[in-house]
């Protein structure tokens, strides 16, 4: 079994994340029995800005995620290029937990661009609505949570409610073919999953 121990930003991903990865695992990797821990969350700023948080939620996630684990660092890009800071995080993570498996995935813009990717398969679901015409870049919007509000019919979308419920009807397929940084998380999947 493997334990994946993930720290993100949102509340919204504590609830969506378990699901998105209990899905992909079984997409990509069935044969190998997961364990999505019950996300860190941390705040952005603080957690890449002061060593001592940065620190802390590391050894926190290397706990957790024990010996044969692995430790993923999901966050938003906003506007930070998604590769370069990627790295960073990287970079200063493993010279905190040598001794654990880290990936860093960078959703760019925000994780609710991996919902734009996926739209059709999400439409007429909590009262989403989308036209394939209304086709876009997937990672081009900067505010990915206002255009998928402006999509709900009442103009209301809950971080807490909608996006653990996405998380469990998106087309993986279509977020993989339409959005590179969901791409990313599966390669991250495909090379931590090889070690099973």
């Amino acid at each position: 079994m493997i334990g994946v121990a993930a720290i993100v930003e949102g509340a919204g991903e504590v609830a969506a994340l378990p699901i998105l990865l209990r899905r992909i695992n079984a997409w990509r990797t069935p044969d190998v029995h997961l364990q999505a821990l019950p996300p860190i969350r941390v705040h952005r700023d603080r957690f890449l800005n002061r060593d001592d948080e940065f620190r802390r939620h590391l050894l926190l996630a290397a706990a957790k995620c024990g010996e044969n684990g692995w430790i993923l660092v999901l966050l938003d890009a906003d506007d930070d290029c998604p590769a370069e800071l990627g790295k960073q995080i990287l970079e200063r993570a493993i010279a905190y937990v040598p001794h654990r498996r880290v990936s860093v995935v960078l959703a760019n813009k925000e994780y609710e661009a991996w919902f734009i990717a996926a739209a059709e398969s999400l439409d007429g679901q909590r009262g989403f609505a989308f036209k394939p015409a209304e086709a876009i870049d997937a990672e081009g919007p900067r505010n990915a949570k206002g255009w998928i509000t402006a999509h709900m019919c009442g103009g209301r979308y809950g971080e807490t409610t909608d996006q653990p419920a996405f998380s469990a009807r998106m087309d993986l397929q279509q977020a993989f073919a339409r959005s590179r940084s969901f791409r990313k998380l599966c390669s991250e999947w495909a090379r931590q999953m090889s070690f099973a």
